[in-house]
């Protein structure tokens, strides 16, 4: 019975909406590899600053313009934040059986939400540029700009607000039985609210990792991911938030 189901599941991902749903995501990888600053621009801004890499590429993707960055933040968003929904969006799917446009407004919903949060932290990249506490890569220049990031986030991992947005995301069939009549759109955008809800904080440790690591953003996404699965994620969320809380207040040592 259960091969049947995971055949069935199998086949339904080949429907036309799952296909550009995968296709999405991986072009938003591959526009972020794209934007992403080569290791020999890396290299240069160590041997000549980040002013001379903001004169180099602050017309195009630099961190001291608005556009460029909320165009960073938003295919960073819909990169990492989409796949991390995969349960919630299956589960839709399967309780729908409507056409691609049911799901399409259901997942514009969700995005929407992350577009919202993309623009303020896109603001927020900016205005730590200009005031020289991260560099042109994103990353953090601040030592009590770093430790307040970690520490943050790994305290926020302990918050109710955290574990009643985790429940809900960890738990999509209630979620949509709850709201189904809502609608599609509604109810993506009650879906995305409580997935930034869950993760808003480790999406703003790219700010320590660097908004143009790949690498980070990668591996932020993979956990982000394994928090929202009930039988994994209820054995993470507590042991990150130790981690990152300990990693903050080590960072001064090193």
């Amino acid at each position: 019975m259960g091969g049947i189901l995971l055949a069935d599941r199998i086949r339904s991902l080949g429907a036309a909406h799952w296909l550009g749903f995968f296709g999405a995501v991986l072009i938003a990888w591959a526009l972020m590899f794209w934007m992403a600053a080569p290791a020999e621009l890396r290299v240069l801004e160590g041997l000549y600053g980040a002013a001379f890499i903001e004169t180099l590429c602050g017309g195009a993707y630099g961190a001291s313009s608005f556009l460029p960055s909320f165009a960073m933040w938003t295919l960073m968003s819909a990169a990492m934040m989409a796949p991390t929904a995969l349960p919630a969006l299956a589960t839709y799917d399967d309780l729908s059986h409507v056409a691609s446009t049911g799901f399409g407004r259901l997942l514009g919903g969700y995005l929407a939400v992350w577009i919202g949060f993309s623009a303020l932290a896109a603001l927020a990249q900016v205005i730590l540029f200009r005031f020289g506490l991260i560099g042109s890569l994103g990353q953090s220049l601040s030592l009590p700009l770093t430790m307040a990031l970690l520490i943050g986030a790994g305290v926020y991992q302990f918050s109710a607000l955290k574990e009643a947005c985790l429940s809900r995301c960890r738990a999509p069939l209630t979620f949509f039985m709850q709201h189904w009549d809502e609608g599609p759109f509604r109810n993506g955008i009650r879906l995305g609210t409580d997935c930034l809800g869950c993760c808003w904080a480790l999406m703003l440790l790219g700010f320590v990792g660097g908004t143009m690591n790949l690498v980070f953003m990668g591996l932020a996404m993979v956990l982000m991911m394994l928090e929202k699965l009930p039988e994994i994620g209820r054995h993470l969320t507590k042991p990150t938030g130790l981690a990152l809380i300990a990693a903050g207040l080590a960072l001064p040592l090193f």
